[in-house]
């Protein structure tokens, strides 16, 4: 098999960058799982927020707001930032850190009870982010996995990368599906990303997956549809409503991890409804289910867009944390122009690959 462009990893990242190069150039996706967004992009806990990820990602997840609103991925459903007396420094530098960029609001006592009925004592003062919002995280995905075929670029699955090596100019790239032979390979592995490097015998960059929890809980009372997604300032938990008065929680964890297919650990869950019940007086009844993915950070916790310095023709779509769904078409757009030797509509210096060359 021939392309211009090789992408691995068949997540939301390399689905949709494949969606962006594939009528411009002849792109292969390789997924080495049975099929596409089989770990991180499957276990999403599915919101989109500004504030997520810090004032560098933001630029990203604003950028990407239009587009997911305008094709139906997005629903309303508000964000709620809590904080207690231990957390009112941590309010105020986020409330400072993304004024005149995200819209947040000051809310008092009484607010936060007429929107978490429940809410502990302890929670005086929160931050009210009216626009986040709920995504709908299978059809995105889908969306650009079929867009991507539509352009002659169908994901390749059980195409596990074996190998990679420079010849000619270009790759020759050895998966379980057979031989590549690429002009540009893109590192769009997420946990994997590093060892893709190792594989094309590139320095990694020290992208570390981490575990993330989060648990179905059946509540009494039933979560109100209209509950906003409510996170500790401090980053204990967060959690939101879901279909038939469920809510999904996370205790906010993030584990140092292989990459792997990785599952919940009981005391993870364990640790998820402590958290819950801590922070409202309300009971669960059962955990009705839970699970794990994995969170893949650079070393600054920034996303890695680019080429490597040091290896023409490696390009880096990595390291894109819990914040690649949010950001995942101006992520793409970023990149596809880099790769295209276009002018990128957002400043792609926070997240050149070459930050780390020392």
């Amino acid at each position: 098999m021939k392309c211009d462009i090789a992408i691995i990893g068949g997540g939301m990242a390399g689905a949709s960058l494949a969606a962006e190069l594939a009528p411009r150039l002849s792109v292969l996706l390789l997924e080495g799982e049975d099929h596409p967004g089989y770990h991180s992009t499957g276990r999403s806990a599915a919101f989109w927020s500004e504030t997520y990820g810090g004032p560098f990602v933001q630029p990203l997840t604003t950028a990407s707001g239009a587009f997911l609103s305008e094709r139906g991925f997005l629903g309303l459903r508000r964000g709620l930032h809590l904080a207690g007396e231990e957390g009112r420094a941590a309010l105020a530098g986020m409330e400072a850190e993304f004024a005149g960029k995200v819209a947040l609001k000051r809310i008092d006592r009484g607010e936060i009870e007429a929107l978490v009925p429940g809410a502990r004592s302890e929670w005086r003062e929160a931050l009210l982010e009216p626009t986040c919002a709920d995504i709908d995280v299978a059809a995105l995905h889908a969306f650009y996995l079929s867009a991507a075929r539509r352009s002659g670029a169908p994901a390749t699955t059980r195409a596990r990368v074996t190998g990679a090596q420079r010849q000619g100019g270009g790759w020759i790239i050895e998966t379980s599906a057979g031989q590549v032979q690429a002009e540009v390979l893109v590192n769009a592995a997420g946990a994997w990303a590093d060892e893709v490097a190792r594989l094309a015998g590139v320095r990694p960059l020290g992208i570390q997956p981490y575990r993330r929890t989060v648990v179905q809980l059946a509540t009494f009372p039933r979560a109100s549809p209209e509950m906003p997604l409510v996170v500790d300032v401090l980053g204990r938990f967060y959690f939101k409503p879901e279909a038939g008065g469920r809510l999904w929680v996370s205790p906010h964890d993030e584990t140092p991890s292989p990459p792997c297919d990785c599952a919940a650990e009981e005391i993870d869950v364990a640790l998820a409804v402590d958290r819950f019940e801590k922070a409202v007086d309300w009971q669960v009844e059962r955990v009705e289910r839970s699970w794990a993915g994995l969170r893949s950070f650079a070393p600054d916790r920034l996303p890695v867009y680019g080429f490597d310095p040091s290896e023409p023709g490696f390009f880096w779509f990595a390291g894109q944390g819990g914040f690649g769904i949010q950001t995942a078409p101006a992520a793409a757009a970023l990149a596809a122009a880099l790769i295209l030797g276009a002018e990128p509509r957002l400043d792609p210096f926070p997240y050149r690959p070459g930050r780390f060359a020392n």
